[in-house]
């Protein structure tokens, strides 16, 4: 069964006619009612990102969640992500247990392990353990996830001696996803443990990720994880209008403000020509752009 959402950081990027900006209050209010209206219209999942920059409104998903939860009756609500190396597994556990109260069953949550980093010296942890923190944080989110009683001996986390965590959620368990770009040893690890994976397909040819999602599946099934539990999804940039020419027109402005941006803090990223922007929202692109129809066939 292939499931359609949404997920956005809640960018405030400057509009193209105008060079206005919306502040970060205007933009997460405007996330409410975009999640109510997905609701409505019967997409399947909204997903909200966390950041800790200017350029993105939201630092807390799971806030701008449960006030979307209030008003929606079917929709599934998820972090899109939730930098789980930077945060407290037990709170960021409690937080989408009470998001699942909200919504009577609805919440998710996609950990990931932070592509931006702004978190990390905001909330005191090392860059040199940007891997360690995320592997140690994630067994314990999966315990508290999988009991109510937990013990736990932290290396770099909190040692928890039979200590019970609540609330627990309405659904026997959380849904926990883990988010990748797409690293091989990523793909691995998730398999092993059995978790739904998503990747996120923001650039190149999203064929290449046909053969990890390929080995994703074999390795879980060698590591006796039963089918159902091995969902693959896929995060992608994209734009939709009546009019594919237009769409195509007008999503450029955007992704080139959001791309040169994230280009000055990141060498292997490049300032956005309008050449490479058309080859990604071709048909071997990793961008949905376009009317309806075409996006639907891409």
């Amino acid at each position: 069964m292939v499931e359609l959402g949404i997920s956005t950081f809640g960018e405030t990027t400057a509009l193209e006619a105008t060079g206005q900006i919306y502040s970060h209050d205007e933009r997460i209010r405007q996330l409410v009612a975009e999640i109510e209206l997905a609701d409505k219209v019967g997409l399947d999942v909204y997903g909200i990102g966390e950041h800790h920059r200017e350029d993105f409104a939201v630092s807390a998903p799971e806030i701008v969640l449960a006030a979307g939860a209030v008003n929606t009756k079917k929709i599934r609500l998820t972090s899109a992500v939730s930098i789980l190396s930077s945060m407290d597994p037990i709170r960021l556990f409690q937080q989408y247990a009470t998001i699942d109260a909200l919504s009577n069953g609805r919440a998710e949550i996609m950990a990931g392990r932070g592509s931006f980093t702004e978190s990390f010296p905001l909330f005191g942890y090392d860059l040199k353990d940007y891997e360690a923190l995320f592997d140690e944080k994630l067994d314990l989110l999966q315990l508290a996830n999988e009991s109510t009683k937990v013990n736990w001996q932290g290396q770099l986390t909190q040692s928890i001696a039979g200590k019970e965590v609540y609330p627990r959620p309405v659904q026997d368990k959380l849904s926990l996803w883990v988010a990748t770009g797409g690293h091989v040893e990523s793909t691995v690890k998730i398999a092993q443990a059995g978790l739904p994976i998503v990747y996120a397909i923001i650039g190149g040819n999203p064929r290449y990720f046909k053969k990890l999602i390929q080995a994703y599946r074999e390795i879980g099934r060698e590591a006796g994880h039963a089918d159902k539990d091995l969902k693959v999804g896929a995060h992608s940039w994209g734009w939709i209008a009546e009019d594919g020419e237009q769409a195509v027109k007008d999503y450029f402005h955007p992704t080139k403000q959001v791309v040169d941006a994230i280009s000055k803090d990141r060498p292997h990223w490049q300032e956005l020509t309008y050449e490479q922007y058309l080859e990604q929202v071709g048909p071997n692109g990793a961008m949905f752009v376009g009317n309806p129809d075409q996006v639907a066939e891409n």
